[in-house]
This record gives structure tokens, C-alpha cells and sequence, in this order.
């Protein structure tokens, strides 16, 4: 079985006015890997960032029906993994980079 990497678990950061305001407490939110766990997310985020993990929320985002041109067409939009990481207290993660 091959080892999977640290950026194919962590997809992208979730930046809205939500997750900002988590991020003054230490709560950063990612998309993830629809397969990835909690401990997967926990090594990847320790192993990318350089920091320690304490707590670690998953949310999985069910995909909604959408239609297009007038009800010819129907699809969905994908569906998402979030996860939501607490640090310890003294470590940060510069998002902006």
C-alpha cells in the first residue's frame, strides 16, 4: 500500500469570515481528502505547519442538486471533507503565505 503524502491529505485552507475569526482562538479549518482521517489529518497538519495538534473535527459536506439551463440539465456540486484543527496554545499558522 503506498504511503500517501501530507499535501494529498490537506487539499486547501477554508478562508471566510468564520474561519478568521476561529483563527484568533486557534481553530484552522482545511479541506481535506474525502478518505482522511483524523489522525491522518492530525500528522499532516504537525508535519506541514511544524506544530502541535490538540483537538481535531471532521465534517463531511454531502454535494447539493443544482440545475441549469432552464431544468435541461441536472448535476450536483462535489462533495466535501472540512477539518477543523485546534493548537496548542503558543503555536500559529501563517495562512497568508
Amino acid at each position: 500500500m503506498p504511503e500517501v503524502r501530507p499535501e494529498d491529505i490537506i487539499l486547501r485552507p477554508v478562508l471566510s469570515e468564520k474561519t478568521w475569526r476561529g483563527m484568533e482562538e486557534g481553530k484552522y479549518t482545511f479541506e481535506i481528502a474525502l478518505k482522511a482521517g483524523k489522525s491522518e489529518v492530525r500528522d499532516a497538519v504537525e508535519t506541514l505547519f511544524g506544530v502541535k495538534v490538540e483537538k481535531v473535527w471532521v465534517q463531511r459536506r454531502e454535494g447539493k442538486p443544482r440545475r441549469t439551463r432552464m431544468d435541461r440539465r441536472h448535476g450536483r456540486t462535489s462533495h466535501q471533507k472540512r477539518a477543523i484543527v485546534q493548537l496548542a496554545p503558543g503555536h500559529k499558522i501563517d495562512i497568508a503565505r
